[in-house]
């Protein structure tokens, strides 16, 4: 093997002379440089993008805000070389030179947990609810790694009772109605509600996957027609080359801040083939030829609370259009995850306070957001205080956090203090927490584990 192609444990990648901005988590190495603005951060883009370009190697996944730029190393979960250890000192460097600060304990990974009976029908099941696609015999991946993945576990005992959690899949109107029509010839439990469709895995686990109604997925301005409605507004849009890729990026990034409106710019490489959709294999790798996906994407409900953001949209789309870039609606897609709970503001509080996450600040609204628009939105409604039953049962489902080992023992500390108990601790691999209701997540470290556990 030769030395560059060795195999490092998350350990030796983060002890490697040059990698102090990075952590390893759930899958990858993540960086987050702060930035004030779009186009400060697109500039640190622009020099990943260019030394993958001269290398021949393949892009990290990029993702833009107004606030920094993260970037995510290893993305696919292949595991580190010192390839990715010189990958990260460059970008460090490039960092440096451009005067933006790296911020290691900002980043985090979360994922979903369902504990099942029977894996094989679930994965089989939520790979279609989500569009997301098998990763080994225990996950479901988005194909983009923009949403949540999901872990599949055995369960000890039978929980049939609904499930205090639940998700929400909205994709562009004609995804959502395949996705339903689908979920249903292969005998899913679907109940329509209009608006939306509530589908039940054959354990009784829920997606409400939406919009159902013609044309609630478009905005009625002209110009636009390459956007979707998806809770987030959302323009995907394949590119060719580094070259497209770089004009786009770049020049959406110079459009946002003129406007005076946060948009996310998120780059992912496309696969060197694509995964098979029905038994959704990925294929753990990307193009080095510069042939990625650019997302551009509002936070949730963004595009209703600022009316700014149809002509930024449209100013978008002109910008494609005149790369000769055509929009894919097919791959808008938001995800968000509700937790049903009686005393939510002590709920709320306890979640925001695990995930480092900030309130909502609309007064009817329950959400909790990640200050840096990197992970799930998770929002709260009530529960009825009279089912003692489904409140007792253990949920199907928890949330695992992949945090910098650095970090860790602090969030426990918070979460605890917000009213969180302690319900195994692995220190300092994992504590599993609860809160005052009995939900729980998972606080993960995995540094040391490769030396650990073999």
């Amino acid at each position: 093997m030769a030395p560059e192609a060795e195999r490092l444990t998350t350990r030796q990648f983060q002890t490697a002379p040059g990698t102090e901005d990075w952590r390893g988590l759930g899958r990858g190495a993540h960086a987050w440089f702060a930035a004030r603005s779009h186009a400060d951060g697109a500039a640190l883009l622009r020099t990943v993008v260019a030394a993958c370009a001269e290398r021949g190697t393949v892009l990290p996944d990029l993702d833009l805000r107004s606030t920094g730029l993260r970037v995510r190393l290893a993305a696919t979960g292949e595991g580190f070389t010192w390839e990715t250890v010189e990958a990260a000192r460059a970008t460090s460097a490039a960092a440096r030179d451009l005067g933006l600060t790296a911020q290691p304990e900002a980043v985090q990974e979360v994922q979903l947990a369902l504990d099942t009976h029977n894996p094989v029908t679930a994965i089989t099941f939520w790979e279609t609810a989500l569009g997301h696609v098998r990763q080994g015999d225990e996950d479901v991946v988005d194909p983009a790694r923009r949403h949540l993945p999901v872990w599949f576990q055995g369960m000890d005992a039978p929980r049939p009772l609904r499930s205090r959690f639940h998700l929400d899949s909205v994709a562009a109107r004609a995804v959502a109605v395949a996705t339903v029509d689908r979920l249903e010839a292969e005998g899913a439990r679907v109940e329509r509600h209009g608006y939306y469709a509530t589908v039940s895995d054959p354990e009784g686990n829920e997606v409400d996957v939406l919009p159902l109604p013609e044309g609630e997925d478009l905005w009625t301005e002209t110009g636009t027609e390459d956007w979707r409605l998806v809770f987030a507004a959302v323009a995907a849009y394949p590119v060719p080359s580094h070259g497209q890729l770089l004009d786009l990026a770049t020049g959406v990034a110079d459009l946002a801040d003129a406007a005076g409106l946060p948009l996310g710019i998120d780059v992912r490489p496309l696969p060197t083939r694509r995964a098979d959709t029905q038994h959704g294999q990925d294929d753990r790798g990307g193009a080095a030829d510069g042939r990625a996906v650019v997302t551009l994407h509002t936070a949730k409900d963004g595009w209703e609370m600022d009316d700014g953001y149809p002509a930024l949209a449209a100013q978008v789309q002109r910008l494609a259009r005149s790369l000769e870039l055509t929009a894919d609606p097919d791959l808008a897609r938001f995800v968000q995850v509700g937790l049903d709970a009686a005393d939510i503001p002590g709920v709320r509080a306890f979640w925001q306070a695990a995930l480092g996450y900030d309130p909502d600040p609309r007064p009817d609204v329950t959400d909790i957001v990640d200050p840096r628009g990197l992970g799930p939105v998770l929002f709260f409604q009530p529960i009825d205080e009279l089912d003692e039953q489904r409140r007792a049962q253990r949920n199907r489902h928890h949330i695992d956090v992949f945090l910098p080992h650095d970090v860790a023992a602090a969030r426990v500390e918070a979460a605890v203090a917000a009213g969180g108990t302690v319900v195994r601790d692995a220190a300092p691999f994992w504590w599993t927490l609860a809160d005052p209701e009995g939900n729980e997540i998972d606080l993960a470290v995995t540094v040391g584990r490769d030396e650990e556990w073999g």
